[in-house]
């Protein structure tokens, strides 16, 4: 199966974690494009009908609205049952590196305002050690200098992100460092102490809201892998 025929078969497969009528968590990416996909196929066909979600990026939302699903801000509602997205790096302690699609501030949000994180990846971002895929770090752009220097000092390389030539500036209208050749065995520490740098908005180690289930997508079929109970 191509990687993208993995990314449908487990967006499909978290059909099965959505109640009716709740308000879903819906993340940011390629994998959830995927499951916004088949959230609306279910619905059209009268699988399932659910309230309507709670977005992690302004693209999500309107891929949401275009198929006519409603999308509510994270403040208008209290804590939902369950959150699906993917990972751009993920552990076998569900620890997982996000943010390659730039929208990991707003994803760690409506994760810590979920029960479940229901992560959905095709089986190459399984890994044992985090650090693999550059590390995005979302800055406030005046810091960007002295956040290079201090990666600098773990021996990664940060770069900004840019697109067109320029630097890309999130929904959160601030700029992604995403850093390369760190290893991090201790994705709770490391969180921790990146979190404290001033000017880190978010460090895309999602670790204290790490994943509790994740839909593997291999050739075989979606192996789902437990982590521990919401």
């Amino acid at each position: 199966m191509t990687q993208d025929e993995l990314k449908a078969l487990v967006g499909r497969a978290a059909l099965a974690y959505v109640e009716p009528g709740q308000i879903v968590g819906v993340g940011t990416g390629s994998t959830v494009n995927c499951f916004i996909d088949a959230l609306a196929q279910a619905q059209a066909e009268g699988q399932t009908r659910i309230a309507g979600a709670v977005s992690s990026s302004e693209a999500s939302t309107q891929r949401l609205r275009a198929l006519g699903i409603p999308v509510f801000d994270a403040n208008a509602v209290g804590e939902l049952a369950v959150y699906i997205d993917g990972a751009d790096e993920i552990d076998p302690h569900g620890y997982m590196i996000k943010g390659g699609g730039a929208a990991l501030t707003r994803e760690k949000i409506v994760a810590a305002q979920s029960r479940r994180f229901v992560c959905i990846a095709d089986q190459s971002k399984w890994v044992q050690t985090l650090g693999r895929f550059p590390l995005p770090v979302e800055v406030i752009p005046m810091a960007t200098q002295r956040l290079i220097r201090q990666f600098a000092t773990l021996g990664g390389e940060a770069r900004v992100r840019l697109r067109d030539g320029v630097p890309l500036v999130t929904d959160n209208g601030q700029h992604i460092l995403d850093v390369h050749g760190l290893r991090i065995p201790d994705p709770l520490a490391f969180e921790s102490m990146v979190n404290d740098w001033p000017g880190v908005v978010t460090v895309g180690v999602f670790a204290h809201q790490r994943a509790h289930v994740c839909l593997l997508g291999a050739p075989e079929g979606v192996r789902t892998v437990v982590f521990d109970a919401p």
